[in-house]
């Protein structure tokens, strides 16, 4: 049977292969220590385990309306005040499965066939291929390493066309971990005003910042950059709620009632027990938010210092996420490997680390590690990269 050719088109998720072959290793006995995952390592808080246990209990099992439950979207307008500032009613307000779902909503309520969106690259993966099942078209920028892998005006002004519909801005960046400023936000909002390009603002590590820098939303700057911006965020990374599936995106109502509209006969709706944890995540203290966050920074301070003593890999520090993203194209050259990816293999193979090659994310000399894990497993993970790393030294 043949498949339709949107799907044979797909690239099939580089960090999920990764972490498959980590787990298949280790079943068959193996010592891997993964740094291949994006999600914290940490346990969802007991208060929101709590209130899932509870909305069982009271019987909140049936379905919702599609676009969630009154009472979470209440939750997230007043979250999206508190932190930013920003005034947003339920009708600009859609809950999702997951914050992947809400991106995937939004480029097939929004692109016609061969609409452009320009994605900075390095990217995260699901961004190309979503874009493609929505039959548009992924416009690749690579953004320089020297520049913090961030998208300059310059750069953005020259990949429009008439064809471009929006902009994709991830800060904190998955995969380099780096962050728009304020001014450099302005500055690419600027172009996308001149040329009505729809802003589309991940905001999904916002709450995972090490550095005294504070994050900003483009939808904070002036009215207009907030009626020309969607804000994708939600509970996966900042509330250790991956496995949960409790996204959410924020502007335009019409956009939003269009997304509500195609959920409904999608997904129905977002799992109705986990939008009850999801907005007890929302509504209480943010202490256990703050305590991953301290755990996060000890880990890539310590990780960062190991990975910048090895020859050959050269890595800026990043300010947030939980991901570093270092070039290590001199090691994979004094080690006589063919690229990257059979840099990464062979370290797998070797030395039983599981990194994910830079390539899946657009920026091919680059490898992507997690810091989503103990500080035992990361000493242990440095010792023996910086062993495979001198072991290959011509």
């Amino acid at each position: 049977m043949e498949l339709a050719q949107r799907v044979q088109a797909l690239t099939p998720s580089t960090t999920l292969a990764i972490t498959a072959k980590a787990k298949a290793l280790k079943a068959e006995g193996h010592d891997v220590i993964g740094l291949g995952a994006g999600e914290p390592d940490f346990n969802t808080p007991s208060y929101i385990l709590d209130a899932a246990k509870r909305a069982m209990d009271e019987g909140m099992t049936k379905y919702t309306p599609a676009g969630g439950v009154p009472e979470l979207k209440n939750s997230i307008t007043a979250k999206l005040k508190r932190d930013q500032d920003l005034t947003y009613t339920n009708e600009q307000i859609i809950v999702t499965t997951g914050a992947k779902h809400a991106l995937f909503t939004l480029f097939q309520v929004l692109l016609n066939k061969g609409d452009e969106v320009i994605v900075p690259a390095p990217y995260w993966v699901s961004y190309p291929e979503q874009i493609k099942l929505a039959e548009g078209t992924p416009v690749i920028v690579s953004a320089e390493e020297s520049n913090d892998f961030k998208l300059t005006p310059e750069q953005l002004k020259e990949a429009i066309t008439p064809k471009t519909k929006a902009v994709i801005i991830n800060s904190p960046s998955n995969p380099t971990g780096m962050m728009y400023s304020e001014s450099e936000l302005k500055a690419l909002g600027e172009v996308c005003l001149e040329h009505d390009v729809l802003i589309v603002s991940d905001e999904i590590y916002e709450k995972l910042i090490y550095t005294d820098e504070k994050h900003v939303s483009v939808a904070q700057l002036s009215k207009e950059l907030y009626d020309q911006t969607i804000i994708i965020n939600g509970v996966s990374k900042s509330h250790s709620m991956t496995g949960w599936r409790i996204g959410f995106a924020a502007g335009n109502k019409t956009v939003i009632k269009a997304m509500s509209n195609m959920a409904s006969h999608s997904t129905s709706n977002p799992t109705t027990i986990a939008q009850y944890a999801a907005l007890a995540a929302y509504t209480a203290s943010e202490e256990k938010v703050d305590e991953m966050k301290e755990a996060f920074k000890e880990r890539l301070d310590v990780l960062h210092k190991r990975l910048v003593q090895i020859p050959g890999v050269n890595c800026a520090k990043p300010s947030g996420a939980f991901y570093l993203f270092p070039n290590v194209k001199e090691a994979v050259e004094q080690g006589g490997f063919e690229n990257v990816d059979a840099w990464v293999k062979a370290l797998l193979d070797e030395e039983k680390v599981a990194l994910v090659p830079g390539s899946g994310f657009g920026s091919p000399d680059n490898v992507r590690l997690s810091y989503a894990t103990s500080l035992d497993q990361l000493e242990k993970a440095a010792d023996r990269i910086e062993r495979f790393v001198n072991k290959h030294q011509s």
